[in-house]
């Protein structure tokens, strides 16, 4: 059994795992997947994670203070953004990716790393120690390379009655108008917002994924007289679904919360999300936003966008959209770099004006 968060990079094994029934658990987070995985070795099983090492962070706490104190055997495959020369990968994955193998050295975590040109006695070689070190009782992790593991056809996503998601960006951005303040999530929504509807009020997340709505809280609540706009995919409101309750608690009047839900990781290779047994609308009902509903036409989104900047919020709008046609558009860090586009938008949200 193998657990995980989907990366492009492990797109083969995950779609042939996850086309039989119980063999590939998808996980809201890197953190849950450890967990998921730690329980099954509990029980006897030889399970394995995937994750990236962009989210190696949300690892850490049950690695160190779970399977590595409980001393649970479990494996785990992590993919290496970021690395060998992150000049090649996005800046996102810079950080991470030249401090991988430094941080898992640091915890004592035995390691090897999967070179794209290994073959399959390379992946023997690197597996047969990561064996003796869970026989042990000790966690074991593979690092691997871009390349290093095989594809596959994923299977086309359900046609779904769904809005196109940039024909909601671009209605979101208006009814922002020039005051408001966007928050868009990591993958293609950042990206395809960029395209549609740039502006200095826009902030674009690449990386942090699971974070937008927690971004959007604090600024609601640094600003309550402005309208603050988060634009979640499912995904990543799944990755940490609690900051829902939280902004139920908390109750700021002005936030506007919208998740694209196409029922997939799209910019990772299309793995399928949990997100259709998921009401995400409900789930902000219970939590305690002051209005939720599911929007499944132009109209719908319009009316709701209309009623919520003007009523107290939090509101939240779960919209289903399609799976996106054509090539990606640029990130919006192609026209800039990462501290240069939180410098403009800090400037918005600030309300100092342009910067030059």
């Amino acid at each position: 059994m193998a657990s995980g968060v989907p990366c492009s990079y492990f797109g083969g094994p995950i779609a042939l795992l996850g086309s039989s029934p119980g063999r590939y658990i998808p996980a809201a987070n890197e953190g849950a997947a450890l967990a998921i995985a730690a329980g099954a070795a509990l029980a006897g099983g030889r399970p394995y994670l995937m994750a990236q090492n962009s989210g190696l962070g949300n690892l850490v706490n049950p690695l160190t203070s779970l399977t590595m104190t409980y001393r649970i055997p479990v494996l785990a495959f992590v993919s290496l953004r970021g690395w060998p020369d992150p000049a090649h990968d996005e800046p996102q994955h810079e950080v991470m990716g030249t401090s991988t193998h430094a941080l898992l050295d640091t915890l004592g975590v035995q390691h090897g790393t999967l070179r794209a040109d290994a073959g399959l006695s390379g992946f023997r070689s690197l597996l047969d120690p990561a064996l003796t070190e869970l026989a042990a009782g000790r966690p074991a992790f593979i690092l691997v390379e871009k390349g290093a593991v095989g594809s596959v056809e994923m299977p086309a996503a359900p046609d779904h009655e769904s809005l196109i998601a940039a024909d909601v960006l671009r209605t979101a951005a208006q009814a922002a108008g020039a005051d408001g303040l966007i928050v868009a999530s990591t993958g293609y929504t950042a990206r395809e917002l960029f395209a549609v509807a740039d502006r200095p009020g826009n902030f674009y997340m690449q990386g942090s994924m699971g974070h937008a709505a927690a971004i959007g809280l604090g600024l609601a609540q640094a600003d309550p007289d402005r309208p603050v706009i988060v634009i979640d995919g499912d995904g990543s409101a799944l990755m940490h679904l609690g900051t829902m309750s939280v902004i139920g608690n908390q109750a700021p009047a002005n936030l506007i919360h919208l998740v694209l839900d196409n029922g997939m990781h799209e910019s990772t290779g299309g793995q399928p999300s949990t997100s259709g047994t998921t009401d995400f609308a409900a789930v902000a009902t219970a939590v305690g936003y002051h209005t939720a509903v599911n929007c499944r036409t132009a109209s719908d989104l319009e009316l709701f966008l209309r009623k919520a900047l003007h009523s107290r919020g939090p509101h939240l709008a779960g919209i289903r959209t399609g799976g996106r046609v054509g090539q990606a558009p640029p990130r919006a860090t192609s026209s800039a770099a990462p501290h240069v586009l939180a410098a403009r938008f800090a400037n918005a949200a600030q309300r100092k004006g342009l910067i030059s």
